[in-house]
């Protein structure tokens, strides 16, 4: 039995992925524990999971963005800048002291960090410990910065002091993409041709079964000839207004059609008949029922509608999303609209264009939801480190 330690951020598509690894691990009899956001991880994780407290919980979901302090407008450089000045790094020097306690007392094998929490990968090279990312969005897969040779210089800057303050300045490596390991959760199909190192590992989207919630009214989904779900996930709130509206707007009253719209900010007015206006939804379970996807491009989302083969409408905001946009059309299995000019009318000719089957869009989608399937995912995440532990001294 090995001894596992995951250490994550306040964020629920980063904490999901590492959900199933982790419980694929403990079904093989390995130790498992978390770091990071108490509240938020015995939500997802479960009631009994091992918690040590080094991230603070946000207040509820929906809210990661407010929390972070960005605004709607803030988006390209400037909120590549903001994410790490204002979020990251800070959540970084918040959690490093209670990393560093849940090492010393859990004693881990392995450290399994996130990406975003880059405070992991630090404090594990530091110890001397063997630790892998956990790579929840492919973005950093397509090396985005290599075109920016300054605002990688800068980053490289900011990661640096970080070091120097929660590591005693020891280590070389980027705590972003360990060398010892990456588990990326995607596949070719869906990331394209990108040059990777060998001990990058595709190991498919780790999508875990979660019950299907007694508090939503699926009866509502029954008799629709197809049914829609829009979503802009749980750290766009504060951008949600406008394109929500617009998406309900376009899809009231077209026949046939249901549409769920996930308003966590209450800002949808005037939505048809038609539509079913929610502040949450059991999104996993809500996947198998539709047949079109409207959200921003989050991997999470985009991910877990492709395991179901449902193809997308992606109007990508900010951070990862854009790439991962490309990704979505790059493989054919959705289309892509300008997040600031999505009316009514462009969202509406988008849907109708993925939900018609000569597109092509579904066909792909199933095809990229197939390589996800065989690449194994959170089976072939929890085989990658067993592997990784055998060849440890």
């Amino acid at each position: 039995m090995s001894r596992f330690l995951f250490v994550v951020p306040p964020l629920v598509g980063h904490i999901n992925p590492a959900v199933g690894t982790a419980a694929a691990l403990a079904g093989r009899g390995h130790a498992i524990a978390w770091a990071g956001a108490p509240g938020l991880l015995h939500r997802l994780a479960g009631p009994d999971a091992h918690v040590f407290p080094c991230a603070p919980d946000h207040p509820a979901p929906g809210q990661a963005a407010r929390v972070a302090g960005r605004t709607a407008e803030l988006r390209g450089p400037a909120a590549f800048q903001f994410l790490w000045e204002s979020f990251l790094i800070p959540l970084a020097d918040h959690m490093a002291p209670g990393i560093r306690a849940a090492i010393e007392e859990f004693r881990p094998d392995v450290v399994v960090a996130d990406q975003q929490t880059v405070a992991g990968g630090l404090v594990a090279e530091s110890l001397g410990l063997t630790w892998v990312t956990s790579a929840t969005t492919s973005a950093e897969l397509a090396e985005p910065l290599a075109g920016m040779p300054k605002v990688a210089a800068w980053l490289d800057g900011l990661l640096e002091a970080l070091r120097g303050r929660i590591a005693d300045g020891r280590g070389t490596a980027d705590p972003r993409m360990s060398p010892h390991g990456v588990l990326a959760y995607t596949t070719r199909a869906l990331l394209g041709p990108v040059e990777l190192p060998e001990h990058v590992w595709l190991v498919g989207p780790s999508v875990s079964d979660r019950p299907a919630s007694a508090d939503f009214p699926w009866q509502w989904l029954e008799g629709a000839e197809r049914t829609v779900l829009v979503s802009l996930g749980t750290a766009n709130a504060d951008a949600s207004g406008p394109f929500l509206n617009a998406a309900a707007q376009a899809l009231s009253g077209k026949p046939g059609l249901r549409a769920v719209v996930v308003d966590p900010a209450g800002c949808v007015t005037g939505a048809g008949e038609n539509i079913l206006v929610r502040p949450y939804v059991p999104q996993l379970p809500l996947l198998a029922r539709v047949d079109a996807v409207v959200c921003h491009a989050g991997h999470n989302t985009v991910c877990e509608a492709l395991w179901h083969g449902v193809p997308l409408v992606v109007a990508p905001i900010r951070d990862d999303q854009p790439i991962v946009a490309g990704q979505v059309t790059g493989a054919g299995a959705g289309v892509r609209l300008r997040f600031g000019r999505a009316d009514a009318r462009r969202i509406a000719e988008a849907v109708d264009t993925v939900l018609d089957e000569t597109s092509g869009h579904r066909a792909a989608a199933r095809s990229v939801g197939r390589s996800f399937r065989t690449a194994g995912g959170s089976a072939a995440a929890a085989g990658r480190l067993e592997a990784l532990m055998a060849h440890c001294p």
